[in-house]
């Protein structure tokens, strides 16, 4: 006889919509490029409970009760999450505030951060004054107290030599004066979105130590009992520095041990990114269920040597929650990473399950940790991490990963099945991998299959054994060397990593279902249908200009110039950007992701004059653009000499690509050995296809302008490059006049401290009707031939809510 559902049985069947809708709710209202009044999103959550009330309506037939249940979750989420947004943003720097000295007061609220320029730290608001009346300011800042002159042209720092920084520890109450700014990062296609992760972080406002002889000393005032967890981290690094002679493997024991992610050389990141073990290096997911495991063994080993214990709370469950706790403690020792969050509120979702008694499909489980997370932290949607664990875990959980080899036991057995699980999980995320990356590994599971074992059952161990004996980090730092010998030999190879354009979301997500259905323990008749799924995202080709047409993207790369010039066929990139420090330039930050997700070649690169914010991230570049030649005025003696033969730019250099003429006007021949000023060696290229023209100028001043203009060149152009970021020694009248444009790109940094583009300036602009175009505003520029009168700007095509709008 048929029995009718349970009440709790149709209750239960509404989960996975419920879950399903929460998280589509949450995803829904991050696309908002700009947040409502809160009485909107409170609104929001008053109907989710309207529409969860009539769930309850028992005439309600099954699909549409279902739908109701999805809709009310998707609803509740959405309000939860503009609520939450919208509190926080009411804590935003006051735009007045902005470039004014500030007297601040404050806590150092996490472990500082040591590089070459100085120092970066996070500082707890407790008072603030400006000119002597109190102003409200974010209730954390993130700072730079730089070290001398140099301050990647963000700083007003002019040629004032500022106080060197002192030891700055965690805990400390410290009154520096201040200059702030808005969160303001680069805006660039498939680039990194440095605001959004201020907004996750909880800074709401960047900005400067004032450190110069005129400015007032910052003081140390006390050391307080706050934050005694970043104390101990800093201790702990500063220990291991001391211990291990090598930097370069104390950099990386570091960041397994205190999570300092900024302690590792980029060399090694490019390494670890070849081969495909980058996870391993940082506190990551697996570091932290790896530690849980151990610590639930232990837990459960030392519970059963009492049975009191045992009565009063059976082991396993003991075991359970000892891991799960100890796992947290571990996570917050290593700077409660949002991977780490992550984790931990994986396995306290699922221990609480295992608790509870529920025995729950796989499915529920899974979207309800999903859910969880993303209901603690919304923008972990938005991460890379977020999407790549939760898809191999369902990926191992789909395919039954293991289930073959269950009945072999052994070393043998054991490590056929974690290679065949690491196979399965490669296979299936190579399509998410090429679309959030536009690069995977093909040396990965090979790197993986060593790496993994010996960083979680070796390395790690030790690294963290080495906070109660100190000589076992140098045991780690033997066993780093082996590791990065074996990973730097496979990095080697020619074929080592696959670069492909990266596709459109619909291609990524077809891809990502084929990887599934490849991998999932069916028939293989069906598998094989998954193999036309993946291919979008394995051959996807980015967009070019047609015969005879080009195209310009003005990268925002912050104070200095990049523009990528693509024809039919080829493409040339003129000048490389800023170098920000000895670690970190545009090259390596913007232009090598930005070439790789277009998957463009370099035929040429063209650096116009020598000057770091023109060719600061040339060795990046060249580095990964091994074919591209170098056209350049830089001196014989240039570093860059060394690393590509140099051809000389001169006027009346000439070529033609795919029915575009590009013909160099400046310097002359006779200008090398004489003109000693770089900005008046300043490459300049006009590039035309017979309708619409461009001219690329560099730093050229107002005597060069003029030079060109007596020599009769052909400067008349659509699109100007405006001369050296708009400083007032460069548009003089006659050379616009001479131009004639209808568009000038500038590209600056925002608040830089040149001033650029100078007010002067802009007015030469707009007193002939030329619109100008500055990065601060609009990020990448992408400007086409083929609708010349069209500037897209990317900031304004990808905003959301969290990024910066410039007044």
């Amino acid at each position: 006889m048929y029995a009718a559902p349970t009440h709790s049985a149709a209750r239960a069947r509404l989960i996975v919509p419920a879950l399903l809708g929460f998280v589509a709710g949450t995803a829904w209202q991050l696309q908002q490029p700009g947040l409502w009044v809160w009485p909107v999103y409170a609104s929001f959550v008053m109907l989710a409970l309207v529409l969860y009330a009539f769930t309850a309506i028992k005439s309600i037939a099954s699909f549409y009760r279902n739908a109701l249940m999805a809709l009310a979750f998707g609803v509740l989420a959405f309000g939860l999450t503009g609520l939450r947004a919208s509190a926080y943003a009411d804590h935003a720097l006051d735009a007045s505030l902005e470039g004014r000295d500030v007297a601040v007061t404050g806590v150092i609220a996490a472990m500082p951060q040591r590089s070459e320029t100085g120092l970066r730290f996070r500082l707890n608001v407790e008072s603030a004054q400006q000119q002597g009346q109190s102003v409200r300011l974010p209730p954390r800042l993130y700072l730079a107290w730089y070290a001398d002159r140099f301050a990647g042209g963000d700083a007003d720092l002019g040629d004032v030599l500022q106080r060197q920084p002192t030891a700055v520890q965690a805990g400390e109450r410290w009154q520096f004066t201040v200059r702030l700014k808005a969160p303001h990062g680069a805006s660039n296609p498939f680039g990194y979105d440095f605001e959004l992760w201020l907004w996750e972080q909880g800074l709401q406002a960047t900005g400067y130590v004032r450190a110069g002889p005129k400015d007032p000393t910052p003081q140390r005032l006390t050391q307080t009992h706050r934050h005694p967890v970043e104390l101990a981290r800093q201790r702990v690094r500063e220990q291991i520095f001391g211990q291990v002679e090598d930097r370069q493997y104390a950099g990386l024991i570091a960041a397994l041990v205190v999570g300092d992610q900024s302690a590792i050389d980029r060399a090694d990141w490019d390494v670890f990114r070849a081969t495909g073990v980058a996870h391993l290096m940082s506190i990551s997911g697996l570091h932290v269920t790896m530690f849980a495991w151990l610590a639930a063994l232990l837990v459960s080993w030392l519970w059963r040597r009492s049975s009191r214990l045992c009565l009063w709370l059976p082991a396993p469950s003991a075991a359970l929650v000892g891991g799960v706790l100890l796992a947290a403690a571990y996570a917050l020792f290593s700077g409660w990473g949002v991977p780490s969050q992550r984790t931990v509120l994986m396995l306290a979702t699922v221990g609480l399950l295992r608790l509870s008694g529920k025995r729950w499909p796989w499915p529920h489980v899974w979207l309800l940790t999903c859910a969880m997370v993303v209901a603690v932290d919304p923008w972990a949607l938005l991460q890379a991490g977020f999407w790549l664990s939760f898809v191999a875990v369902g990926i191992l959980f789909a395919s039954d990963s293991g289930a073959t080899n269950a009945v072999r036991t052994g070393a043998r057995g054991r490590f056929t099945s974690m290679f065949r699980e690491q196979g399965v999980i490669t296979l299936a995320l190579t399509p998410l991998t090429l679309l959030l990356f536009g690069q995977v590994s093909v040396v990965g599971l090979v790197a993986n299959a060593l790496a993994i074992p010996w960083v979680t059952l070796v390395v790690t161990p030790l690294a963290m054994a080495g906070v109660a004996v100190a000589p076992l980090w140098d045991v780690a730092a033997w066993a780093i060397a082996a590791l990065t010998w074996y990973l730097q030999m496979l990095a080697a190879l020619p074929f080592a990593t696959i670069s492909v354009a990266q596709a459109p979301l619909w291609a990524g997500v077809a891809g990502v279902i084929g990887g599934a259905v490849l991998v999932m323990q069916l028939p293989w008749s069906l598998r094989l249908l998954g193999l036309p799924l993946m291919l979008p995202v394995l051959l996807w080709q980015a967009p070019r200009p047609p015969e005879g047409q080009f195209e310009l993207l003005a990268a925002d790369i912050g104070q200095g110039n990049a523009v990528l010039v693509r024809t039919a066929h080829h493409a040339l990139l003129y000048d490389a950007g800023p170098r920000f420090s000895r670690e970190s330039d545009a090259g390596h930050r913007v232009l090598v992701p930005l070439l790789r997700a277009l998957d463009v070649p370099l035929d040429t690169l063209l650096l116009s004059h020598r000057d770091s914010d023109h060719s600061g991230g040339a060795l990046a570049l060249l580095a990964m653009q091994p074919q591209a030649s170098l056209l350049s005025s830089i001196e014989d003696a240039h570093e860059l000499q060394a690393v590509r033969p140099v051809t000389r730019c001169v006027s009346g250099q000439r070529w033609h690509w795919d029915g575009v003429d590009f013909e160099v006007l400046h310097p002359q021949a006779a200008d090398y050995g004489t003109v000693r000023k770089s900005n008046a060696m300043s490459c300049v290229l006009r590039l035309s296809n017979g309708r619409q023209s461009v001219l690329l100028v560099g730093d050229i001043e107002q005597t060069q302008e003029a030079q060109l203009v007596l020599e009769g060149a052909n400067l008349k152009a659509d699109v100007l490059l405006v001369p050296h970021h708009g400083s007032k020694s460069s548009s003089s009248a006659v050379f616009l006049d001479a131009v004639q444009p209808q568009i000038a790109l500038v590209q600056a940094g925002y608040r830089n401290r040149f001033g650029h583009p100078a007010a002067s300036v802009l007015v030469h602009y707009q007193e002939r009707h030329i619109r100008v175009i500055d990065s601060p505003h609009c990020g990448a520029a992408i400007w086409q031939s083929t609708l010349p009168q069209e500037v897209r700007c990317q900031r304004s095509e990808a905003l959301r809510y969290w990024q910066h709008r410039v007044p």
